[in-house]
Order: structure tokens, then C-alpha cells, then sequence
């Protein structure tokens, strides 16, 4: 099985994304967020994580910022009710984790949270800092930026995990 998109993983990163899976259009793109709707490159650049509003295209120029991405379905495009439970590789994700040990893995939704979990849809998940940990891997949960996910959507999560970012790049 070939990856929808290429992970950017690489050690000492301080924060890694994690998506569910990319969306058909960021597949057509070859672009993490590439779908217009998406609030992702925009929240990175109002939070003050990107210096800059940067283009889906750009993912790669994350890793200057010590920023990562990735998906628990590597393999899969598609809306997150398009994919399968087969689809998802929790396994392969904790590995790479545990490679690459970022500081934070921050779930870009409660799905993508409860796919690398293997939780059921109807397990309550709060957004914010999670108790689990992986070596010396923090976790978050935000709000998805799809626009399919519009009515969860909160810039407020995304502020709170930019200020530790910024902190932790202060201290490198």
C-alpha cells in the first residue's frame, strides 16, 4: 500500500499534526489541507504558529518551523465517513511516535483522535491536552479545521496550542 501523502516526520520536531486521512482533493493536490474550505493553513497563520499564510503546497517548508504531518490513514482518501476502521494504522502511527518523539502530536479532530485510539464513535473525547502519553510525547485534540466540521470549529484551542509552541521554540 503507496501513502496518500508523504509523511513530514523528522526528529526534533516540537509539534506533529495528525489528521485522520487526507480529503480527495488534498490527494488530487498532493497537498495536506489543500481543500479550500479547510481552516488549517489559515488557523496556523492567526495563531501565529507560520510567520506567514503559507499554501497547501508548502507543507513541506513546515519542517523549517519544527512541525510535522501526518495521518492515521495513510493509505485512504476520503471525508472521514468515506473511511473504513481497516483503513486506519494506529500501530504504524505509535511507531513512528515513538521514532521520532515529537514534543506534542496534536489530533487535528476527535476522529483522528479515536482512530489512533481505537475508541468507538460514541466515546466522549475532550478537546485540549490529553493525559496519555508516549515517551516524552504530549498530546492535543482540536477542533477539526474541515468545512464539514464547521460547527465544532474554535479558534481559541488552536491559540492555546500555539502559545506552548512558542514557548518551546523560545527554549531551542
Amino acid at each position: 500500500m503507496s501513502e496518500i501523502l508523504p509523511d513530514q516526520l523528522d526528529y526534533g520536531l516540537v509539534l506533529v499534526f495528525c489528521g485522520t486521512a487526507a480529503s480527495e482533493v488534498s490527494a488530487r493536490a498532493g497537498a495536506y489541507y489543500a481543500n479550500p474550505s479547510n481552516a488549517f493553513w489559515q488557523a496556523l497563520w492567526e495563531t501565529g504558529i507560520t510567520p506567514r499564510l503559507y499554501c497547501p503546497n508548502e507543507f513541506p517548508a513546515l519542517l523549517d518551523l519544527k512541525i510535522g504531518l501526518t495521518d492515521v490513514a495513510k493509505s485512504a482518501a476520503g471525508n472521514d465517513s468515506q473511511l473504513r476502521p481497516s483503513d486506519f494504522q494506529p500501530d504504524q502511527l505509535s511507531q513512528k511516535i515513538a521514532h521520532f518523539q515529537p514534543q506534542i502530536v496534536a489530533f487535528t479532530s476527535k476522529t483522528a483522535w479515536r482512530a489512533w485510539n481505537q475508541l468507538p464513535t460514541a466515546k466522549p473525547v475532550a478537546y485540549g491536552w490529553q493525559d496519555a502519553r508516549l515517551g516524552k510525547t504530549r498530546f492535543f485534540v482540536l477542533p477539526s479545521p474541515s468545512g464539514a466540521a464547521r460547527c465544532y470549529w474554535n479558534i481559541d484551542l488552536w491559540r492555546e496550542l500555539a502559545d506552548d509552541y512558542a514557548r518551546r521554540i523560545d527554549l531551542l
